[in-house]
């Protein structure tokens, strides 16, 4: 018999059966290695969610083995897991070895993760909600790359995810952004199985969802019964039976599934009217259970049902209820407390052999010869994804030439180099740019005035905005979001993984108000775990955007930006260092979007902290004159440069041995840092100003040499940076509208006494002057810091 005589048209419902009672054991089997068999050392139980991968055991089988395409990208529920791993080691995807190393170092990641799992993972989930929400964006960006670089293959992006993540805000905002209505290639499958991590849900909010799904445009769909209930339902009196179970309080419809036998007969039957009684009199006790539990979300064929009622929606998203049991096919099935429950290993035998398998068969794939393997291969065949083809990089120039004569922000200076890469033929189809309704406010207005506004379809502007032209296109370059920072990084999440999603590098740049990143923080966090490669300007920021109030100030974003792994924190003062900075951030991107060659891949995402301070920039340009234009952009580039040489402007205070202070500071402060210098210099106090470019690098190059000291056992210097931009050792004072902290710790690189100031309160309205006085960060505090440093360093008495 040939393969195709087999299955003609696909899987019969025999194959699709033992292929999923096959996929429930080894992921069942997969957590219990990891717990009763390894040896971890300490004792401590591993963990791995038996019940919660159950539920989705059918959903996942059906769409793997039956419904999906190469090209489709699926985001996977982190309870999942060991359901994704087992399907994939079925598929030939995984490796054996990798089976009993579920949450070992190297080994099966606890959820699913783009950078650490061996098996091909589209979306990395953990933080629930948003691996819901990140399909959503990625189909946003595959109908942006579509519109601009020519139809990719057509994809299905499907997001599996718990129902109790519904409960989670920013699944809310994805729902009901405005650029990602009419996504007709999205499908959402909630497990909706109505336990939570503590308890049996008591209401179902099954109504609330739906009305809200439906409010926003999206296609519902509920996979309540299986194929056995709705042929009950047919019946003479089954109305009445699938009444009483629509109307069944949950937590009395879940404990039907921990009983069997009479027991299960009238618990099921308790309250029930007698109508139904009479219904399920004529049904042996054998039967009733699996009846009565016969739930949608457990029929493969309902749920490929559900899959292609989806795939004929072709003008908005769709969502598709499943109703499941936590632990289906499990002994813990619908226990109160079987989130985290583990099987038995008596229970691990039984499952073993209700599964055919014995303990030397038990790791092993479908048999090739039998039916259910020869399908297997064949969907191994029809899921393989072709390899990418090599692109040239883009080739970012070094700098786009930015100047000023007069003072000038460096939010201002963004929007120019932005619109001046747009003017590069070869830089700019690449760009695209976001902002949650602040793309104007952040100076994004040359850029979108040269690029337009990216629409699916032309919209007329039936107004003008002076000199702003808000011209709506497929051709547009800026996609503009709702008022929220969570979809901001979502996007840029996505925008930034198009190189694999969608075959297509791009150069995203998001724009937001500095104090909204923490809004946004968990997508942006989850969008650097997931590898993503942007660049995020937060602006204005701090202190310096005196009049807008302590609610529009930040001051703890330097800190995030510093300590957030996978993220490069960039803080310029200065217009030319903010040009070279952002070229070659899009440089690295463009050489090598998936950040896996370079510095290590510790690059990342770029974030920009910026501000509307006009500064004059006359500095500089005298540090550009004394150093030299390369030597100058080399050290702007690698984190620090000395931008006054106190023995430099002023020979005499070497000649006297005066006493030395560094002055190191980031972004606005630097006038009254330069100020001070220029006091101390007469009091006969050498000055030294570095301005810290990139805290993040610098301090990213010190724990490096740190580390490979640890190591080692050996001592390791101080980084060439650092020796560099601090050629003396002399006591620092660190200045930055942020929190103080953020920069304190070049007293201990330096190994120096450290007098830090910043902003360590909420902020209020005012004038700059008045709140810099009242932060400490005027040049006389900023004078009175340095002689404190000195006094610690007992280099004045």
């Amino acid at each position: 018999m040939t393969e195709s005589s087999t299955f003609p048209a696909g899987p019969t419902p025999a194959v699709l059966e033992e292929i999923q009672r096959r996929v429930l054991w080894l992921a069942t089997r997969v957590v219990d290695a990891a717990n009763r068999e390894r040896d971890t050392g300490d004792g401590l139980k591993v963990g791995g969610h038996q019940a919660s991968s159950a539920s989705l055991a059918t959903a996942m089988t059906a769409l793997w083995f039956a419904h999906l395409d190469a090209a489709d990208r699926v985001s996977v529920k982190p309870h999942a897991s060991p359901v994704f791993h087992a399907i994939q080691y079925l598929l030939g995807n995984l490796d054996r070895a990798y089976l009993t190393r579920l949450r070992a170092r190297g080994g099966l990641q606890s959820y699913p993760s783009r950078t650490k799992d061996p098996d091909g993972v589209d979306f990395s989930t953990g933080s629930v909600g948003l691996g819901a929400a990140a399909p959503l964006f990625a189909s946003l960006t595959r109908r942006y790359v579509d519109a601009h670089f020519g139809a990719r293959p057509a994809s299905r992006f499907v997001a599996l995810i718990g129902d109790a993540e519904l409960d989670e805000g920013n699944v809310w905002e994805a729902v009901a952004e405005p650029a990602a209505a009419g996504l007709g290639n999205v499908m959402w499958v909630v497990d909706f199985n109505r336990q939570s991590l503590d308890r049996v849900v008591p209401g179902v909010r099954i109504g609330q969802w739906r009305g809200q799904f439906a409010a926003a445009g999206w296609h519902v769909v509920e996979v309540k019964y299986g194929r056995r209930l709705q042929a009950a339902f047919a019946r003479p009196g089954g109305e009445r039976l699938r009444e009483w179970i629509d109307a069944m309080p949950n937590e009395q419809y879940q404990s039907l599934f921990g009983l069997d036998g009479a027991a299960l007969r009238d618990r099921f039957l308790d309250g029930a009217p007698p109508e139904v009684g009479e219904f399920v009199a004529k049904l042996p006790d054998a039967e009733l259970g699996p009846l009565v539990t016969d739930l949608g979300g457990h029929d493969p064929e309902a749920m490929l049902d559900a899959f292609r009622e989806c795939d004929a929606v072709r003008d908005r998203p769709s969502v598709v209820f499943a109703y499941t049991v936590k632990g289906w096919g499990l002994p813990l099935a619908g226990a109160p407390r079987n989130h985290s429950a583990l099987l038995t290993g008596r229970q691990i035998d039984e499952l073993r052999t209700r599964t055919g398998l014995t303990p030397e068969t038990e790791w092993d794939r479908l048999d090739p010869a039998s039916s259910a393997g020869v399908w297997a291969a064949r969907r191994r065949t029809h899921l393989a994804r072709p390899a990418r083809p090599a692109r040239p990089p883009v080739a970012v120039p070094a700098a786009t030439g930015a100047r000023a004569a007069k003072p000038v922000s460096t939010q201002e200076v963004f929007g120019r180099v932005l619109t001046d890469l747009a003017r590069d033929e070869g830089v700019a189809p690449h760009l695209v740019t976001t902002a949650p309704d602040v793309a104007t406010s952040t100076n994004l207005a040359g850029f979108i005035n040269k690029t337009g506004v990216f629409s699916p379809a032309r919209r007329r502007a039936w107004s003008q905005d002076g000199p702003l032209r808000w011209a709506e296109n497929p051709a547009g370059q800026h996609i503009e979001l709702g008022i929220s920072e969570m979809n901001l990084f979502l996007l840029l999440g996505q925008l930034g993984l198009a190189w694999d999603l969608s075959d297509q590098p791009l150069l995203p740049v998001g724009t937001v108000y500095d104090p909204f990143v923490l809004r946004g923080l968990d997508a942006f966090l989850y969008g650097a775990y997931s590898g993503s490669r942007f660049v995020v300007a937060g602006t204005p920021s701090g202190i310096s955007l005196a009049p807008e109030g302590g609610a529009h100030q930040s001051s703890i974003t330097a800190s995030v930006g510093i300590e957030l792994p996978g993220v490069t924190f960039i803080e310029p003062a200065y217009g030319a260092a903010l040009d070279w900075l952002l070229c070659d951030a899009l440089g690295r991107i463009a050489a090598d979007p998936s950040g896996s060659a370079g510095s290590g891949g510790d690059e990342g995402a770029y974030y920009f902290r910026l501000t509307t301070r006009p500064i004059d920039q006359a500095p500089l340009e005298a540090a550009r004159a004394r150093l030299g234009e390369d030597a100058l952009r080399a050290r702007v580039l690698a984190g620090a440069y000395r931008l006054k040489d106190a023995h430099h402007d002023r020979p005499d205070l070497r000649e006297e041995r005066a006493p030395v202070v560094h002055l190191a500071a980031s972004g606005a402060v630097m006038p009254e840092v330069l100020m001070a210098a220029g006091e101390l210099a007469d009091e006969g106090i050498a000055a030294h100003v570095v301005d810290v470019t990139s805290a993040g690098r610098l301090y990213r190059s010190w724990q490096r040499g740190l580390r490979d000291g640890v190591r080692t056992a050996s001592a390791r210097p101080v980084p060439d940076v650092l020796r560099d931009a601090f050629a003396e050792r002399a006591p620092v004072v660190t200045v930055q509208d942020a929190a103080s902290h953020a920069l304190a710790w070049l007293g201990s690189a330096l190994g120096a006494p450290a007098v830090p100031l910043g902003v360590d309160g909420f902020g209020q309205s005012g004038s700059i002057p008045d709140l810099y006085e009242l932060h400490d960060l005027r040049p006389g505090s900023i004078v009175n810091a340095a002689l404190a440093a000195l006094h610690l360093a007992g280099d004045l008495p």
